[in-house]
């Protein structure tokens, strides 16, 4: 699973001209989630995400969390993060998950970070939306569940 999160000062999501998620300042976390992913994947980007020092505090650039400051996250269903890009001009998808465990480990997402106390706003899966954010920064952290698996062994 992958998360890219972009430290904002708002953040809004819309389907057909209706606001379904919002925020103030906080992060707005774009995730896709890879054919194979699993709960241990979801829970790995939950249990960093809340506390990811990357809200200024005064000079100091990422002294706080979202958690810290009493931010909200707006998340917002991406599975156009597992483009695949290597041949040809059109990307393919075939990384990505099907939609139906898609959804089940998005809302798996959106459920964990809610029970560690982030107020989380969300999209609406699978839906064609308007992303509106102010990228506060900028600051635009990737993280992926994969990693955990390198970090192990390096």
């Amino acid at each position: 699973m992958r998360v890219v999160i972009q430290r904002v000062s708002r953040a809004s999501a819309r389907v057909d001209a209706e606001i379904v998620g919002e925020i103030g300042q906080g992060a707005l976390i774009l995730a896709g989630v890879k054919d194979g992913d699993t709960e241990d994947d979801v829970r790995y980007l939950a249990g960093k995400i809340p506390n990811l020092r990357i809200i200024a505090d005064g000079d100091k650039h990422f002294e706080s969390s979202v958690m810290e400051t009493g931010g909200s996250a707006l998340v917002v269903s991406q599975f156009t993060l597992y483009a695949d890009t290597r041949k040809g001009r059109r990307p393919s998808f075939l990384e990505a998950a099907q939609p139906a465990e898609a959804e089940r480990l998005y809302e798996l997402l959106v459920t964990e970070l809610r029970g560690q106390g982030l107020t989380v706003e969300t999209g609406r899966f699978g839906a064609i939306m308007d992303v509106e954010l102010v990228n506060d920064g900028p600051v635009t952290i990737i993280i992926d569940s994969a990693d955990r698996q390198r970090a192990r062994r390096g």
